[in-house]
């Protein structure tokens, strides 16, 4: 099976420049995403009520991921404080996304561990 191609790109969130590797094909989709979170990012900081890039970057993930299931109500927060539409907390026994196609399950994973990787470069986050 062939590897899909992947290239270099460069995006700015809070002016602050992050190296992502995406599908050749997916770089304005990937442009966009961040141009999101820079977007939610700026907004709480310059709302002045929270300093600290930790706390901005988790709200704003929380209001992407709000405005997400907004507009598409098929998505399904794996997370115990949101639920899923049938009541269950979404996360199986075996700590994997109950009811999610394993192919959409690994690219969460995925991407998950690429924004932990990218956070994570940046010392003034934790």
């Amino acid at each position: 099976m062939n590897k899909p191609a992947i290239k270099q790109v460069e995006v700015q969130i809070m002016s602050q420049t992050y190296l992502l590797a995406c599908p050749v094909d997916g770089e304005e989709a990937l442009r966009e995403a961040a141009a999101k979170v820079d977007a939610a990012m700026c907004r709480i900081r310059d709302a002045g009520k929270v300093k600290a890039r930790d706390r901005i970057a988790v709200l704003a993930a929380l209001n992407v991921a709000f405005e997400a299931s907004q507009r598409d109500p098929a998505l399904v927060f794996r997370n115990s404080s949101f639920g899923t539409p049938d009541g269950s907390d979404g996360v199986a026994a075996d700590g994997t996304g109950a009811g999610l196609p394993a192919a959409a399950e690994d690219k969460l994973r995925t991407l998950i561990a690429r924004i932990d990787a990218a956070l994570a470069a940046d010392d003034r986050l934790l």
